[in-house]
């Protein structure tokens, strides 16, 4: 038995320091990350977010076309960290924290270092509604509750 090779999971587990596997499972080294469901930052959102730029919008600095997010202080359109940064830039430059993807309409603060449940933080939920509907010409599927204690410890 000494000589058995372990599962793929606890291998994984060992090799990221993880003592037990479920903790490997549903923890951050699965890349699974759960949202807040609060920030200190939402004070800084925009006045008007149900008029916001179509997802195909450009990079305001580059023009490029895709890994776009949408300032939500000031509407600004800025390409991701993984394009040039300029959303990144834009943050320590102005201080703007919070940030919609149009890519798959996550919501992060910089602030934080987070991401955000738009479903759930009421301030958002217009925000991320309207970008849904530009991306998708349809309102969003609405989580149930039983969705949404998924994972939750009982």
């Amino acid at each position: 038995m000494a000589d058995q090779a372990p599962n793929s999971s606890s291998s994984a587990a060992l090799e990221f320091g993880i003592e037990g596997d479920e903790e490997f499972i549903h923890g951050a080294a699965s890349g699974w990350v759960e949202a807040r469901t609060s920030c200190d930052h939402l004070g800084s959102l925009s006045t008007d977010l149900l008029h916001i730029p179509t997802p195909d919008t450009p990079c305001n600095r580059c023009d490029h076309p895709s890994e776009n997010w949408l300032c939500l202080c000031c509407k600004g359109v800025l390409c991701s960290r993984f394009v040039n940064k300029h959303m990144l830039q834009h943050y320590q430059q102005s201080n703007h924290s919070l940030a919609l993807s149009f890519s798959d309409l996550s919501v992060w603060c910089f602030a934080c270092d987070a991401y955000l449940d738009a479903q759930v933080i009421s301030q958002l939920r217009p925000v991320h509604e309207t970008a849904y509907i530009l991306k998708f010409s349809e309102p969003p599927p609405f989580r149930t509750m039983e969705m949404q204690t998924i994972g939750e410890n009982p």
